[in-house]
């Protein structure tokens, strides 16, 4: 039988994962080798209130259903890949943790190190060969400007929620 608590975290993963899904689809600029979205807001509330592991697995099937219902025959797996890494640095930085601006810059940081300059760019060249490196410059750029502005974007929503993210945690 199901506990309050059970239930309750998959209701939000629904949620969330809807939430996820139209903000990386719906609510995007997207282009063949760049897209803008704002999908890290709930991903990122959700694992302030979740942690690492369900934010992976509500994250992964966001992806992977995201991608099905608005990309049809374009689903590709390492993206699951780079949303699943990133999933765990944010669960990792944001669950149970005092959150600052800084800490957020470096959380941002280590996603655009690591799943943005690496992961996102060898699924990329894998798909699309020689076309994608000449993109890789723009994307980079895209992500060094997009680092703050995600930062104070989740630090001016964390602000006014931090109380009820740390009285209802698990």
């Amino acid at each position: 039988m199901y506990n309050n608590s059970s239930l309750s975290s998959i209701v939000y993963g629904g949620i969330f994962m809807a939430l996820t899904i139209l903000f990386t689809y719906v609510f995007a600029i997207q282009t063949t080798f760049i897209r803008v979205d704002f999908a890290f807001i709930p991903i990122c509330l959700y694992a302030m209130r979740f942690g690492t592991t369900k934010t992976i697995i509500m994250s992964a099937l966001a992806d992977i259903i995201g991608s099905n219902l608005f990309m049809p025959g374009l689903y590709f797996p390492g993206f699951t890949i780079s949303a699943i890494a990133s999933s765990f640095i944010y669960g990792k930085f944001l669950y149970k943790k005092t959150i600052t601006l800084k800490k957020l810059l470096l959380m941002n940081l280590t996603i655009f190190s690591f799943v943005d300059c690496i992961l996102n760019n060898i699924w990329l060249t894998l798909m699309y060969k020689d076309a994608a490196t000449s993109f890789y410059i723009m994307r980079i750029v895209k992500s060094v400007l997009l680092l703050p502005i995600k930062a104070a974007i989740l630090y001016n929503i964390y602000k006014p929620l931090r109380y009820f993210i740390l009285k209802y945690n698990n």
